[in-house]
């Protein structure tokens, strides 16, 4: 739920700040990103984003070889190999003595601790660029941000009292509570639907989906009777083997149409994406979708036309993210992506 300082201030980790962003909410958004997930997804395209503490990377094309980082640091987690530094895992404690003494930032750290007060005078500069569109903002995602809930609710109440739009963009796998106090000071919700079936969304995420079904009607009922949410927006990762099922798609599609018609003011399909192969790496870690492809346009524009066909209104279904085309020219892309 976030640290808090000497001030009674909350404190959080976030791993970064993502600016002039278009695919976390409507116009122009600086993305939050805090650390710490509740799933565990296979697909997972933010691995740096899974554990709460900050941890440590580094980026071969970036590094010297002068082994400054060795010295650096206190707990031994690194040696020497053939390509350069290895980092101990099990030593390594994310304290960043590695990467303030590597003087070519090859040494990463992911993740830093803020105050409320600071991140929102931080986000507060990019005022200009929201300014560009009606409906900009702050989203803060993931990870998952209601980990850090005492801290977000914070934030989105000093977002508002000076003007801006505020999204929170959650995988629904959360403590009720935590939810509850953010909602309140929430524009926007865009929440994860990932596989109906709470076996097989357990077999892909670790967990299954009746709290993530709880905790959406949560958000409705907040939504009719709160005031808050202002809008909600549904968004459907499209992964090749996991939730790319016709049925799978049809079926959530019927459960919106049949419990949330009229509420939902969007629902993207997000097409897999498949760029996160060096970051893995750089953590050390393995990704069984290393060598998947992206997925067809034409296998994008069926599902949405399923889900336009599954009960919800057709106009608030939407797919987006890089595609193959059907001649393996350049990824293309319809609008965005999640």
């Amino acid at each position: 739920m976030g640290r808090t300082t000497e001030q009674n201030e909350p404190t959080a980790v976030i791993l970064e700040i993502q600016r002039m962003s278009t695919e976390d909410g409507p116009g122009l958004r600086t993305t939050v990103f805090f650390k710490g997930c509740s799933l565990k997804c296979a697909w997972c395209h933010n691995p740096e984003s899974l554990a709460p503490q900050p941890q440590t990377q580094w980026l071969a094309s970036r590094c010297l070889g002068c082994k400054l980082c060795l010295a650096a640091c206190p707990n031994g987690a690194l040696t020497w190999g053939a390509a350069g530094p290895l980092i101990d895992r099990a030593r390594c404690q994310g304290c960043g003595a590695c990467a303030a003494e590597c003087p070519s930032t090859a040494m990463e750290l992911l993740g830093k601790r803020w105050t409320v007060s600071d991140l929102i005078a931080e986000v507060a500069k990019d005022r200009a660029y929201f300014a560009q569109s009606t409906d900009g903002g702050v989203t803060a995602s993931g990870g998952e941000a209601t980990l850090q809930s005492a801290f977000v609710a914070a934030f989105f109440a000093g977002l508002r009292k000076i003007g801006l739009h505020t999204a929170l963009d959650t995988c629904g796998q959360c403590a009720p509570a935590a939810l509850e106090a953010v909602l309140p000071h929430a524009d926007l919700v865009l929440y994860d639907l990932k596989d109906i079936d709470p076996e097989r969304h357990a077999q892909f995420t670790g967990c299954d989906n009746r709290r993530i079904i709880e905790n959406l009607r949560r958000v409705v009922h907040s939504m009719k009777h709160n005031g808050r949410p202002k809008e909600l927006w549904i968004r459907t990762p499209i992964i090749p083997g996991a939730t790319d099922r016709d049925e799978n798609i049809a079926e959530l599609g019927r459960f919106l149409g049949k419990n949330l018609r009229g509420v939902v003011a969007r629902w993207d399909l997000c097409s897999f994406n498949n760029l996160c192969r060096d970051k893995y790496a750089r953590l050390g870690l393995e990704w069984p979708y290393k060598n998947e492809p992206l997925l067809e346009r034409a296998t994008m524009e069926r599902l949405a036309e399923v889900a336009r066909g599954s009960g919800v209104d057709a106009r608030v279904v939407h797919w987006s993210g890089a595609v193959r085309a059907e001649t393996d020219a350049a990824p293309a892309t319809e609008e965005g992506g999640c």
